[in-house]
């Protein structure tokens, strides 16, 4: 039996195996087919990694959507084109002789099987999850200095979205004990921002207005890191709390037969009522 078993276990392995390689070699060949000089997409053709980079990034922040909205179907779907995103940049530089989708996908495995050691090594070394992220980060440091990176904050990507980089930069910096040691004096310095702000406000200087507006949205990102949560994600709540709000106002306007600007006090009490209707 337990040879039966083994032999079932293989062969469903070797049909997933195989099954894999069909779709992901069937990607390829759409995106080879769509560069194409004589026969592809002109759209496509005139594409460059920058060109394309913004979609990446949309593309990532799609499957955040699905996922938060607990949406299989759109997951399956966003990941397909997240995928896709991948296998754009993966052609464009085999075409410039670079690397190929197989360097990418291979450099994946590696870089994971040696960051790993605990569970790919012949002995596992029992770590807890706590120190796999601290190994991992020592790796990481270890990476960067090999690359003569001078400084902790280098390879913080430029591209991500600013409030997430600003929690990751301070995240980086708290490395060397560059960080405050609770919540407590983040909130006082968020309360200095705020009095800078007013007094940049006084002086109608919109430069240093906007100076300021940045300096706070920076302590609220650092704030969002010393309470463990995560700024973006917060964000992202909030904005669809937001809108589901005010929607929530134009259903009942609509209802009312009201259109255009409305006077605000009437807005806000539908705002209230919208408030309770989601606490029910």
């Amino acid at each position: 039996m337990p040879s039966q078993a083994t032999d079932k276990e293989t062969e469903k392995s070797a049909e997933a195996l195989s099954r894999n390689a069909a779709a992901t070699q069937a990607v390829l060949n759409v995106m080879a087919r769509l560069r194409d000089p004589q026969r592809g997409c002109p759209w496509d053709i005139e594409q460059s990694f920058a060109t394309i980079a913004p979609y990446t990034i949309e593309e990532a922040y799609e499957v955040a959507d699905a996922i938060e909205r607990q949406d299989m179907p759109a997951l399956k779907e966003e990941l397909g084109d997240l995928l896709f995103q991948v296998a754009f940049h993966a052609r464009m530089a085999e075409e410039v002789g670079a690397f190929d989708f197989a360097d990418v996908a291979q450099a994946l495995a590696d870089k994971m099987i040696e960051r790993h050691p605990h569970v790919f090594s012949e002995v596992g070394d029992g770590r807890t999850a706590h120190q796999q992220t601290v190994a991992w980060e020592t790796l990481k440091a270890e990476k960067r200095a090999a690359k003569g990176a001078a400084s902790l904050l280098d390879d913080v990507a430029m591209a991500l979205p600013a409030l997430q980089r600003a929690e990751k930069l301070t995240k980086r910096a708290a490395r060397i004990n560059f960080d405050w040691p609770a919540p407590e004096p983040v909130l006082a310095k968020l309360e200095e921002e705020l009095a800078e702000l007013k007094e940049a406000r006084a002086s109608g200087d919109q430069e240093h207005i906007a100076e300021e507006m940045g300096d706070i949205l920076f302590v609220m990102a650092n704030l969002a890191r010393k309470l463990n949560v995560d700024p973006e994600e917060a964000l992202r709540r909030a904005n669809a709390k937001f809108t589901r709000r005010f929607q929530f106002i134009e259903t009942k306007l609509a209802e009312q037969g009201r259109t255009g600007p409305q006077p605000l006090d009437d807005m806000e009490a539908l705002w209230l009522e919208a408030k309770r209707a989601e606490r029910k």
